[in-house]
Order: C-alpha cells, then sequence, then structure tokens
C-alpha cells in the first residue's frame, strides 16, 4: 500500500504539504531521473555539503568514490541529509511574486553503510553503469582486484524519505488576468549533445545513454 504520511516528523513536509509524497514509487522516480545529489554531513564540528553521483537499486541510494576519501568515511560515521532536485520548467506569471518553477525534489535522512563484500561491490557498480549506459558494463574491460580495492561503495536505506514537487502553471491573482505580458510556463528538457570520439577510440557505435531522445 503506497505510504501517504511522512515515516518521520523530519521528513514531513510543511510548507505546501498538498505537494509531498511519501510513497517509493514517487520518491524512487525522482532519485532515478537525477545524477547528482548533495549530501550534507560533518567532519570536525564543520558542515559541509557536498555533490556526489548517485544512483538505486532497490531501496537503497548508492555513492561511490575513493577509499582514501574523507567525506566517504565521515558518511558512515553520523547521520546525514540528502537532497536530490530537478528543475522541469519555468512559470512566468504577471507579476514578479508569482513567478515559481515546476520542479521535482526528494530529501533522505539516515547512516550510510560500507559495501565490502567483493562481488557485492562489483554488483553495485554494474548497476550505476547500466542505469546510465543499458548494456555497456559487458562491452568493457573487467573491473580488477586493485581497482575494486580502492574503491569505496556506500549505501543509504530511502526507508526515511520524503517528495515534493510542483507541476502546474500560472496562479495569477484575478486581478491581474488582464494585465499585458506573457503568462505561461517555458520547459526544461535533458538531453544529451553531438558524440565526441576520442582520436584513438578503436570502438564501433556510440552507445546510448538513458538521456538519448
Amino acid at each position: 500500500m503506497p505510504r501517504s504520511t511522512a515515516p518521520s516528523s523530519r521528513t514531513r513536509v510543511c510548507r505546501k504539504p498538498e505537494r509531498a509524497a511519501y510513497d517509493a514509487e514517487t520518491i524512487n522516480a525522482i532519485v532515478d531521473a537525477a545524477v547528482i545529489c548533495s549530501v550534507a554531513f560533518q567532519i570536525d564540528g564543520g558542515v559541509h555539503a557536498i555533490p556526489t553521483i548517485h544512483w538505486r537499486d532497490g531501496g537503497y541510494l548508492y555513492v561511490h568514490g575513493a577509499k582514501a576519501s574523507r567525506m566517504l568515511k565521515a558518511l558512515t560515521e553520523s547521520e546525514v541529509c540528502i537532497t536530490v532536485a530537478l528543475a522541469d520548467g519555468l512559470v512566468l506569471a504577471r507579476s514578479a511574486m508569482h513567478h515559481s518553477m515546476n520542479y521535482r525534489s526528494v530529501v533522505i535522512y539516515g547512516q550510510f553503510e560500507s559495501v565490502n563484500q567483493p562481488a557485492e561491490k562489483e554488483r553495485a557498480l554494474r548497476a550505476l553503469i547500466e542505469g546510465l549506459y543499458p548494456g555497456r558494463w559487458d562491452t568493457l574491460r573487467p573491473i580488477n582486484d586493485k581497482e575494486l580495492n580502492a574503491t569505496s561503495v556506500l549505501r543509504i536505506p530511502l526507508a526515511e524519505a520524503s517528495s515534493k514537487a510542483r507541476d502546474s502553471g500560472v496562479k495569477d491573482d484575478d486581478d491581474d488576468l488582464d494585465w499585458p505580458v506573457w503568462a505561461g510556463v517555458i520547459p526544461f528538457n535533458t538531453a544529451t549533445g553531438t558524440p565526441r570520439r576520442e582520436n584513438d577510440s578503436v570502438g564501433g557505435t556510440v552507445p546510448s545513454t538513458r538521456f538519448t531522445l
């Protein structure tokens, strides 16, 4: 049954709660649509918010990086807050105060855990590559033990999360409707550009990505 209430007090959306959703289907779709999240955490009493590549597999959000990363070490030692945001369109109203933006966002709370078992770590990294470039993993030079050992993979459950979104048109005051200025929505779309082949690339067809239109 879809979750209709916040899983915790800190995930409850108070400002415009009608825009909130707490079910896994909605949250997963937004996490999957984005490729970068921001992770807020503490190191030595200071607060940091770092953008990083993420991906989802099942009920977890994953991040990865160098084993020596101070950030990744900190993420397993205390709770974090993760945000994902996507801009979908500019909303142009007849007054400055009613200009807005259509968007989708997710906020996640919890604590990361390390993925240490080699086979599970490789499976998680495969999910990263396959999520961006379907079918590419099996065409690549196999990952080796040295690379696997030098890489940290962390995951956090999506159990304590909420989403908030706006997907609507202009909400002007009735008195402004006759004001002679353009009003409406200018959509944003994500698409790939023209691929640039490396001079020493001996590969054949340009691989597709999940952003290819």
